[in-house]
C-alpha cells in the first residue's frame, strides 16, 4: 500500500524518537532496497552514497547531484517504507538538494560538514530544515559531522568537544540526529550522548563496533551501515565467482531473490 510522503516522514521521525535504536541496512539500488524490504524487521530503508557512487563508477564524495538523486529515486520507488538518503555535502545549494530529494519521495538524509567552518556548516543545517519546513513535512536531517572522522592527528578529546559543539548547533538549528563517523569506542560514544543528549546520536557500525543492542543501551537513537552491506555482498560474488572459475557449481540452496 503506497504511503504519502509526509506520512513516511511522520514514521521516520517516530523511529528516531523512539526508545528502541533503529537499524537502518544500507541499500544501493532496486533490488537491494526489495530484498532489505522484505524483512519483517525492516522499519525503514537507508540508501549508501558510497555504494551508489561505486555502482555508477565514482569515487566515494564525487558522485555528481543528479547521480545521488537518481540513485535515491530508484530506491525510494521500489519500496513503500520510509527511505533517509546520504546525499554526500548536500552539494551547492543544500536547501535546493533537499527539495529536489522530497519530490523524489525521500524522508531523511545524511549532509555531512567535511569540517567546514562552523558557522558555515551551521548556515547550511538552518537551510536544509528551512527548505523541509517549506515543503511541509517533517524531514529528517540526520547531520552529520566530520569532526572525528576528519579531526587528523588533533588529541580525540578537541574532536569530540568539536562534534558536541557542532552537533549541538546542529541540533538547534532543526536537525533530527547528529551523525558522528568514527564513534565506535564506549567511552566516545558515552561521552557524545552526554553531550548532545539521549536519542539524539546516529552511529555507523564500521568492522570493531559494538552491537547495535549496547548502543542502545548508551542512548544512540539510530545505527547504519555505510558501504559495508555492499562489501559484504561483493565479497560473496567475488567468491562465487572465485569457485566457479575452479570447476565448481551455484549453490543448490540459492534463493531467488531477483
Amino acid at each position: 500500500m503506497s504511503t504519502s510522503t509526509a506520512d513516511k516522514a511522520t514514521t521516520l521521525k517516530q523511529l528516531h524518537e523512539a526508545p528502541e535504536i533503529l537499524r537502518v541496512v544500507n541499500v544501493w539500488d532496486a533490488i537491494s532496497a526489495k530484498v532489505v524490504s522484505d524483512l519483517p524487521e525492516t522499519k525503514a530503508v537507508a540508501t549508501a552514497g558510497h555504494s551508489i557512487a561505486a555502482s555508477a563508477g565514482y569515487d566515494d564524495g564525487g558522485m555528481p547531484l543528479d547521480v545521488a538523486l537518481a540513485g535515491a529515486a530508484t530506491i525510494a520507488a521500489a519500496t513503500d517504507l520510509p527511505v533517509t538518503a546520504d546525499l554526500d555535502d548536500g552539494y551547492e545549494d543544500p536547501a535546493e538538494t533537499i527539495r529536489r530529494a522530497i519530490a523524489a519521495g525521500i524522508v531523511g538524509a545524511n549532509v555531512e560538514d567535511r569540517l567546514r567552518p562552523f558557522d558555515e556548516a551551521v548556515a547550511r543545517v538552518a537551510a536544509i530544515t528551512a527548505a523541509a519546513q517549506a515543503e511541509g513535512i517533517d524531514f529528517q536531517l540526520n547531520a552529520r559531522t566530520d569532526a572525528i572522522a576528519r579531526g587528523g592527528d588533533r588529541p580525540i578529546d578537541e574532536s569530540i568537544e568539536d562534534a558536541i559543539a557542532r552537533g549541538k548547533a546542529f541540533l538547534d538549528n532543526g536537525a533530527a540526529l547528529v551523525f558522528v563517523p568514527g564513534a565506535i569506542q564506549r567511552d566516545v560514544v558515552k561521552r557524545l550522548v552526554a553531550g548532545l543528549g539521549r536519542g539524539k546520536l546516529s552511529v555507523i557500525g564500521l568492522p570493531g563496533a559494538l552491537p547495535a543492542a549496547e548502543y542502545q543501551e548508551l542512548g544512540v537513537a539510530r545505527i547504519s551501515y555505510g558501504p559495508l552491506t555492499q562489501r559484504v555482498a561483493l565479497r560473496a560474488l567475488r567468491d562465487l565467482a572465485t569457485d566457479l572459475y575452479g570447476d565448481g557449481v551455484v549453490p543448490e540452496d540459492t534463493p531467488v531473490l531477483n
